[in-house]
């Protein structure tokens, strides 16, 4: 009922904004006379007016899935036009591949392991737009539970590390890869078993950004939620069945509405301040302000669902049992020991003011490689950043990013 009840609500909210996008059209159109004097001559009711609807119906209006849109990157001050591909399609997610034409054959390859945790991969279009200028860019491009068929089965963190290995497989030898929050556990795991099989795909590099490796360390309101009830809580009170609708109608999901409502809830004043501050952008034309808070949320709001078995694991061997630091974590039924990375060099990256990941959570992992030498691991802390200034946005692009080229460029 949960999902039904969510479906109907997201209909009446549909009809909504469309209304009010209608009335927008109404109010700015010129021929309307509230666009130039209103009530005893004071203010202009029109614009007033238009502006709130317009905030009301971007608020309220349905987002699927984001396109990628990287078209160029500026690089050396000019902009090189980017070739985007699918190169590895597989039923829980494709590899897409994105690079430069006039990179030279032999450029660093580098695979992000984006989020699975409730937003689209496009979350990490500023971090692929950066890593462009020099790299040939491989990216894990998660599908939308609600979008695949029972009969492809399920998904959940051993098929993860499968579907990793393989990209990687794909990609070729002398990789690096980076990994994005949520993924960081996984794909630790999948290095691990790579070295521990010396298998040639092997990755040179590995960058942990934000991850939560060991979530005792400093452990956020993210981290709380998850150790205050048992598992089969979560398993009765957040899952819910597919629609008939979608095509994964009958699978059992953990909808990427909840995610959301969650993450939003953890800072709504300042989401709330964010529509104000856009409201008063339109009401004095300036469109360029109000359309960077609008592309933001387009975004952020655009959201998908994980597979019950993903995210109940997860749930319960990251954040409950802590299994990967306590050297208990398991692939297909066999032990995974850290201590087997002896070839992939790490780094650790992490955000002051992370409110998602806590200080020491990534960090943690380099502790976890004791047959590591120290000359191949790394730590680097943000100054300032938050849990998406690690990968998004002028701190990242500025001062993160250089960090990774530099790590990449000594170990790759």
């Amino acid at each position: 009922m949960l999902y039904h009840a969510h479906e109907l609500q997201r209909s009446w909210l549909n009809s909504a904004s469309t209304f009010a996008s209608i009335g927008v059209e109404m109010l700015n159109n010129p021929a309307n006379p509230l666009n130039y004097v209103g009530p005893m001559g004071y203010m202009n009711i029109g614009p007033i007016a238009a502006s709130a609807l317009e905030v009301f119906a971007h608020a309220t209006a349905t987002y699927g899935k984001p396109a990628w849109n990287i078209e160029a990157v500026d690089a050396g001050g000019e902009p090189h036009p980017v070739i985007e591909s699918t190169v590895v399609n597989m039923p829980f997610g494709d590899l897409k591949e994105f690079y430069r034409e006039d990179l030279p054959e032999d450029a660093p390859r580098l695979l992000v392991v984006a989020p699975m945790s409730g937003h689209y991969a496009t979350l990490l279009r500023g971090t692929v737009e950066r890593m462009l200028e020099n790299y040939r860019v491989f990216v894990t491009d998660w599908a939308d539970a609600k979008t695949v068929p029972l009969h492809e089965g399920e998904f959940d963190l051993d098929d993860y590390i499968d579907y990793v290995i393989a990209y990687l497989e794909h990609i070729g030898p002398g990789a690096n890869v980076m990994a994005v929050c949520q993924p960081s556990v996984p794909v630790f795991a999948a290095t691990a078993i790579m070295n521990a099989d010396k298998h040639p795909c092997t990755p040179k590099t590995l960058t942990m950004m934000g991850g939560p490796i060991d979530t005792r360390c400093s452990p956020t309101s993210v981290n709380d939620l998850a150790m205050e009830r048992p598992i089969e809580w979560f398993r009765h009170s957040v899952i819910a069945t597919v629609p008939m609708q979608y095509r994964g109608a009958g699978r059992r999901v953990y909808p990427g509405f909840m995610q959301l409502a969650g993450f939003m809830s953890m800072n709504l004043g300042n989401h709330m301040m964010s529509h104000y501050e856009m409201f008063k952008h339109l009401t004095v034309g300036d469109d360029e302000s109000a359309q960077a808070t609008k592309d933001f949320y387009d975004e952020y709001r655009s959201v998908c669902d994980m597979t019950a078995e993903f995210y109940l694991q997860t749930v319960e061997e990251v954040f409950q049992t802590h299994s990967l630091p306590n050297g208990t974590f398991v692939h297909r039924d066999k032990p995974v020991d850290l201590a087997d990375i002896t070839e992939t060099a790490l780094l650790a990256i992490e955000g002051e003011r992370d409110d998602i990941s806590g200080l020491g959570q990534t960090k943690a992992a380099l502790d976890l490689t004791p047959k590591l030498l120290d000359r191949k691991k790394r730590y680097y802390m943000a100054e300032g950043a938050g849990h998406y200034g690690i990968f998004n946005g002028s701190k990242w692009r500025g001062k993160i990013a250089p960090v990774v080229e530099e790590f990449i460029a000594a170990h790759g």
